[in-house]
């Protein structure tokens, strides 16, 4: 008895390793990494449009500043894709994480919603490493597990950052916005640095590097192949590849018209305090994780398209509701039900992206529309990161500072417009978007 008891014991480990196997090398370091940041941005995201506010800011203040972020990418974007297919990506990813650390110190000492504004404007200029992670990220999982490997990715960080949304709302509630604030972009500033010395101490390059050196005397030469090879680089996009460009492009302006505002709108319309928001976002980040890497799974096997057209249309009923919630159990509810789909939408989408493009222009592909795993309705107040492009940064740029404006016309509006956009994108997706036959490897 006791020997067969053993015996499954390690039957089922077996299976359960060789399941994960993915979960190694850069993979696994990415997300160690990725938790350290993701708790970090977990506490002071969802609390950033509170803390613009405390510093006199108004909504359209608020809007002016998630606009100021992607401005950067607009211009460091071709040049990361190129360096991402040129150059070291391991020292890309560090030196990135180095540099956010040392900008997010400025939120600490700010003394108006200007500081906010300056830092953000700063740190969109920090995206450089985004197409190299990326890329590493697509080079280190073979097709049959970029779903599952991309959704445990996700699942990893996210589990990491449960409770960080709702300690930053306790935290918020016991010491106040302005003091409060201060306290949370102090533990970023530090998460970050302990994430850049991680990946610079363990991330290991997936190809062979070009024997080309960079430097400032031939930085022009280096500008000028970037975004000379843009227009020849889009001529090689298939259908399904502007396809999926057109709707997560068109996922970021529904992110920056929305995303700033959940908080907002729950405490000022919903009566909902710091912590109870937080609470919310606890219970929807559990219903994420147990959701991930089934949700993972199921994409491999079932394809990528079918799950992004059944989350455009959950996303645009869903998103509908919350505009329309009452109570604290309504919200709970609309959103652990957006995160689960979602759940659905990060993966299909970031791995659809993966199979579609050829390895050899990954970095510059994922410069120009990012990594492809759009978050569907975040509402921790973030729009960019790793899915950010430069083809993305102007749409967003625009629809940041239009949610500020729409919001201070009329705070139901996102609600309605937001749907109204992910309709577009449905349609896109329904007549254009199909997997591949032969994923690229």
């Amino acid at each position: 008895m006791i020997s067969r008891v053993i015996g499954y014991t390690v039957h089922v480990g077996y299976r359960v390793t060789n399941t994960f196997s993915f979960m190694r090398g850069n993979v696994l370091v990415l997300s160690v990494s990725g938790a350290l940041g993701m708790f970090a941005r977990s506490m002071v995201f969802p609390y950033v449009p509170l803390y613009i506010m405390s510093l006199g800011g108004q909504p359209e203040e608020i809007g002016i500043v998630y606009a100021l972020g992607p401005l950067g990418g607009l211009l460091v974007f071709p040049v990361a894709g190129y360096l991402a297919d040129h150059v070291g990506r391991a020292k890309l990813i560090a030196f990135a994480r180095f540099a956010t650390g040392g900008i997010v110190i400025i939120n600490v000492f700010a003394e108006s919603w200007e500081w906010i504004a300056f830092a953000r404007l700063l740190q969109g200029f920090i995206v450089f490493h985004f197409p190299a992670m990326s890329a590493i990220i697509a080079d280190s999982l073979s097709p049959e597990h970029r779903g599952r490997g991309m959704a445990t990715m996700n699942t990893v960080s996210g589990s990491v950052a449960i409770f960080a949304p709702y300690v930053a709302g306790l935290l918020l509630d016991h010491y106040g916005i302005d003091l409060g604030m201060r306290i949370l972009y102090s533990a970023m500033a530090i998460a970050y640095l302990a994430s850049g010395t991680i990946e610079r101490m363990f991330i290991r390059e997936t190809r062979d590097l070009e024997n080309e050196h960079i430097s400032l005397a031939n930085a022009s030469g280096i500008l000028k192949d970037a975004y000379s090879g843009v227009l020849g680089l889009l001529r090689r996009f298939s259908v399904p590849m502007r396809a999926l460009s057109v709707i997560l492009i068109l996922g970021f302006v529904m992110n920056g018209i929305a995303s700033p505002f959940w908080v907002v709108y729950a405490q000022s319309h919903l009566g909902l305090s710091s912590s109870e928001w937080g609470l919310v976002l606890l219970i929807e980040s559990v219903a994420r994780s147990l959701s991930g890497i089934p949700a993972g799974f199921i994409v491999d096997r079932f394809g990528r398209t079918r799950f992004i057209v059944a989350a455009l249309v959950m996303g645009a009923v869903l998103i509908t509701a919350f505009g329309f919630a009452k109570g604290f159990l309504a919200v709970v509810m609309i959103r652990c039900a957006i995160s689960m789909t979602g759940s659905f939408f990060s993966p299909a989408s970031g791995a659809l992206l993966a199979d579609l493009v050829p390895r050899d222009i990954r970095g510059r592909v994922m410069s120009a529309i990012g990594r492809g795993a759009a978050r569907l309705a975040p509402a921790s107040g973030g729009t960019g990161g790793p899915g950010m492009g430069f083809l993305v940064t102007i749409p967003l740029i625009l629809a940041s500072y239009a949610g500020g404006v729409i919001f201070a016309w009329g705070p139901g509006l996102p609600w309605l417009i937001v749907p109204g956009v992910m309709v577009i994108s449905l349609g896109v997706a329904v007549f254009f978007l199909q997997d591949p036959k032969e994923a690229e490897i």
